[in-house]
């Protein structure tokens, strides 16, 4: 016909070796994968006639079969939790059918990562993937593929056909599965054994794990039994996290708000709540709900019954920011002074003017001032509104116990100089901020 016959059909000598090995490997394999392994049954064609750049594309079509088996096989929600969580387009991604839309490298990487294959496998399908790429018959080359080559990546094949998860992976996976069907809640001594063997879990299978539960809680269709037993384990897998999954799951909540999926949102902000991981919200919710919860606490502050109607507001501000990183630079200013108010409490006499429930709080967030925020303890005692309560005895003693929290993890001897200095003088002396010798001694911190 005029068309080039040139490295087109693999020389004789190099089809003889196939012939003589190709029967042996097909015999490993069970009867049950066998019967259902066509694009093997072309893998043989296209070797036996001597056309190996075919038969890499097929073999690999067979691995990309198996593969996506496993995923089904696994949990296909636990999966795809695992390849696309944290993805806007997570919500196209819900059924068996949609597995084809994932990349081929995705749906490898996705099987390491949650130990369906051994590293090792991992390994030479990556390589496998690679030349498919570049020898395969899908993409022009001039390379030449030898048998004992297309019999190495056969006998990858077969491995991934035989290859079971991980005992970890099946764990989770049975897990998963025990806690959507569980309709009575779980008792103590379940709960302490469940937590015992999370902790023994790789945190990467611990993170894998949080992100479906959490997809498990948001969801409005999950029985309000298995939310409530979620709860009950959630602070567990939340601590057996590294942080990057938690930043994560932070992204996502954001997202439910920002496309409007109220009852998602609203549920994934009690899943937070639950866990303790309000600081791994994103910095700008952070900052948002901060700002929201100051102006509420100022206004419980100065309203009636305020030692009672204090302590949830103070509680949440405070879980908002653990540590001092977690404290957003455009609300700190503001965080220090409404904090700082409330912990020199009103003057009364009944527990010192102060909230007996947030008092604990209110030393928290002083506490994080360190070096870094402290002149902005400094700026707010200035302030007019704080400057009119140290009038009050009663007021300054709770300052001089406020300066004291700061003063805890100071480390710039100059400025812990300075915070001894008010401690030592703010319960006798109200215009001790303002006097020459704090001026003089403050003067290259403290304007």
């Amino acid at each position: 016909m005029g068309l080039p016959s040139d490295n087109i059909i693999a020389e004789y000598d190099q089809r003889k070796i196939i012939g003589r090995n190709l029967v042996d490997f097909i015999d490993s394999l069970p009867v049950d994968i066998k019967q259902d392994a066509r694009y093997l049954s072309k893998f043989v064609v296209g070797a036996g006639y001597g056309l190996f750049d075919y038969s890499l594309n097929a073999i690999w079509n067979e691995v990309v079969l198996v593969l996506r088996k496993k995923a089904v096989a696994y949990g296909i929600d636990i999966f795809f939790d695992a390849a696309v969580g944290g993805s806007k387009n997570r919500d196209f991604y819900q059924g068996e059918d949609d597995l084809p839309s994932l990349k081929d490298v995705v749906l490898l990487d996705t099987c390491r990562k949650l130990e369906l294959i051994p590293d090792t496998t991992y390994k030479k399908l990556r390589h496998m993937l690679d030349m498919r790429n570049d020898v395969g018959i899908s993409h022009p080359t001039d390379y030449a593929i030898n048998a004992f080559e297309l019999l190495g990546w056969l006998e990858t094949c077969v491995q991934v056909l035989n290859d079971q998860p991980t005992e970890a992976a099946l764990q989770v996976q049975a897990f998963v599965h025990n806690l959507k069907t569980k309709s009575d809640l779980i008792d103590s001594a379940t709960k302490s054994t469940i937590e015992a063997r999370i902790n023994e879990l790789p945190t990467h299978l611990c993170g894998n794990l949080l992100r479906t539960v959490f997809g498990i809680f948001v969801s409005t269709e999950t029985d309000p039994a298995v939310r409530k037993n979620i709860s009950l384990i959630g602070p567990a897998i939340w601590a057996a996290c590294k942080s990057e999954p938690k930043y994560k799951l932070g992204i996502v909540l954001e997202g439910y708000k920002s496309n409007l999926h109220q009852d998602k949102y609203s549920l994934g902000a009690q899943f937070f709540e639950i866990v303790g991981g309000n600081s791994f919200r994103s910095e700008t919710e952070r900052s948002v709900i901060l700002n929201e919860a100051l102006e509420e606490l100022y206004e419980k502050h100065n309203a009636w019954d305020n030692f009672h109607h204090e302590t949830p507001v103070a509680r949440k501000i405070a879980s908002f920011v653990p540590d001092q990183a977690s404290i957003p630079i455009n609300v700190a200013d503001e965080l220090f002074k409404t904090v700082l108010m409330c912990r020199i409490g009103n003057g009364v006499n009944y527990n010192g003017g102060v909230s007996p429930g947030g008092k604990a709080s209110y030393d928290h967030v002083l506490s994080l001032a360190g070096d870094k925020f402290a002149h902005l303890v400094v700026k707010a005692m200035r302030g007019h509104q704080l400057q009119n309560r140290l009038y009050n005895a009663t007021c300054r003693t709770q300052a001089r116990h406020a300066l004291v929290e700061v003063r805890k993890n100071i480390i710039n001897a100059r400025l812990a100089e300075c915070f001894d200095y008010l401690i030592d003088k703010i319960e006798a002396d109200r215009t001790a901020l303002n006097s020459k010798d704090f001026e003089e001694l403050s003067a290259a911190y403290f304007a």
